[in-house]
């Protein structure tokens, strides 16, 4: 799925091409922080930390989760 026009694709090209290295990591940093965020909102708010971890990590990482959280 693109929804997004090659004008406002060229722009976006262009403002992060100006950024540094460090700026476009704070980015990727905070966008990541936000994912978690509302990750962690969309779970049942009574789960124990130990499985609210476990459905984070299997949220992004899938079936990976399940050799970090070796029942």
């Amino acid at each position: 799925m693109d929804d997004t026009t090659p004008e406002i694709r060229r722009y976006v090209r262009e403002r992060y091409s100006h950024m540094s290295g460090a700026e476009r990591v704070l980015i990727g940093a905070q966008m990541f922080e936000t994912a978690r965020t509302l990750v962690l909102a969309s779970l049942p708010p009574d789960l124990p930390e130990p499985e609210r971890q476990r459905r984070l990590c299997e949220r992004f990482y899938g079936p990976l989760a399940k050799k970090v959280f070796a029942r």
